[in-house]
C-alpha cells in the first residue's frame, strides 16, 4: 500500500512514553517500520537494547540520552543514529519533554542488558527478547 492514511496509524501507550506507528509490516509490508514517540516532561524508557540499528530525529523538546557508555543530549533537528545491540536509555527533558520521529528495520526486537524486567504489556515475546507491538 503506498499511502497509509493517518486514520490507520496505531497508539501505544507504555508506562513512558506514547508510541504512534506510522507505517509497519501491518499496515502495508513496509521493510521499515516508523513511528512518533511523545515522552512528557522528565519521563525516562527503561535501560534496554535493540537487536538492530534505529534512527531517532528529533522534532520538539530535547533528551538525555545514555548510549553504551556514553552520555549525549539531543534537542530539535538533532538525529541520532543508534547502533544494534548496544545498551540505552532515553530520559525526556525535564521542562519540556520530547518528541521524535523513529526509523528502524521491520522485525526489531528489544531486550534486557541488565537484568532488569521491563513490561511486556506492550510486546510480543520472541524468545529471550521483545517486539514492540508499535513495529508490527
Amino acid at each position: 500500500m503506498p499511502v497509509i492514511r493517518h486514520a490507520e496509524s496505531r497508539r501505544t501507550e507504555t508506562p513512558n512514553a506514547v508510541m504512534t506507528t506510522l507505517a509497519s509490516p501491518s499496515q502495508g509490508g513496509a521493510g521499515q517500520v516508523v513511528w512518533r514517540v511523545d515522552m512528557g516532561p522528565g519521563q525516562a524508557g527503561p535501560p534496554h537494547a535493540i537487536d538492530t540499528e534505529q534512527v531517532w530525529t528529533v522534532l520538539d523538546g530535547g533528551a538525555t540520552v545514555e548510549l553504551g557508555d556514553e552520555t549525549l543530549t539531543v534537542e530539535p533537528g538533532d538525529t541520532l543514529v543508534m547502533p544494534a545491540d548496544v545498551p540505552r536509555r532515553l530520559s525526556a527533558a525535564p521542562a519540556t519533554g520530547f518528541t521524535a520521529i523513529v526509523v528502524a528495520p521491520a522485525g526489531m526486537r528489544a531486550y534486557v542488558t541488565d537484568g532488569i524486567q521491563v513490561s511486556v504489556e506492550c510486546a510480543v515475546p520472541d524468545g529471550d527478547k521483545l517486539v514492540p507491538a508499535w513495529v508490527v
